[in-house]
């Protein structure tokens, strides 16, 4: 029989819950591009650096590099939105310093087709006598 492996980590730091795809969709879905950058047409990476504790709250953050207009500050706060798994330490009191970036990028603009067909529809008279004038109807048809 051969021994159960032993972790080679004495102290456990805490984890972001489902890795870093998720930590990198927890981003996208929840980054708020600020008006500003996108006024002034803005583009960049936020640098920050963040302690997480043993509980996986995020208790301090700060930005090393930062691009203005905003983002950083919406930086700051997707940092302090994160939740991280709770480490478990055998009782000790452990704080972890982390760093990541965040990616700011200009939404493309999707090109707009607007398509429209003109038709001109006359009706036959049906009575000679009456001499009303010809009623013609145009059709739009506009697709997005």
């Amino acid at each position: 029989m051969s021994e159960p492996k032993k972790d080679k980590k004495f102290i456990k730091l805490p984890k972001y819950p489902g890795g870093k795809a998720a930590f990198q969709e927890f981003i996208r879905k929840n980054l708020k591009y600020p008006p500003e950058a996108l006024k002034n047409k803005i583009e960049g990476a936020v640098h920050i650096k963040y302690r997480v504790n043993g509980l996986g709250k995020v208790v301090e953050a700060k930005v090393i590099h930062g691009l203005g207009y905003g983002c950083d500050e919406e930086a700051l706060r997707l940092i302090w939105l994160l939740k991280y798994e709770k480490a478990k330490n055998r009782g000790l009191r452990v704080t972890a310093a982390m760093k990541t970036r965040i990616n700011f990028k200009l939404p493309q603009k999707v090109p707009v087709e607007i398509k429209y067909e003109v038709k001109k529809e006359i009706k036959p008279k049906t009575s000679p006598e009456k001499a009303k004038p010809e009623k013609v109807s145009y059709n739009y048809i506009i697709e997005f």
